[in-house]
């Protein structure tokens, strides 16, 4: 079984933490972990996956920051 969890924001990585430590315990689940890019500075973003102990993101989506609008045009 795959499973894809999307994380971006502090609510995500912390749910994303319970779910991975979960995940890990099942040799027959695969999680393909995304980063949105959301927050990309360090302390929005890589802190959490440091002290929650989190994996490296499979993609970086690198969607940024902008008003909505602009953000989905972009992408």
């Amino acid at each position: 079984m795959k499973i894809i969890s999307l994380v971006g924001a502090r609510p995500q990585f912390i749910k994303e933490a319970v779910i991975h430590k979960e995940i890990k315990l099942h040799k027959n689940i695969h999680e393909i972990l995304v980063h949105s890019g959301q927050h990309y500075d360090f302390n929005m973003s890589d802190i959490f996956f440091e002290e929650l102990e989190i994996r490296k993101p499979d993609y970086f989506l690198n969607v940024d920051s902008g008003l909505h609008g602009e953000m989905t045009g972009k992408k």
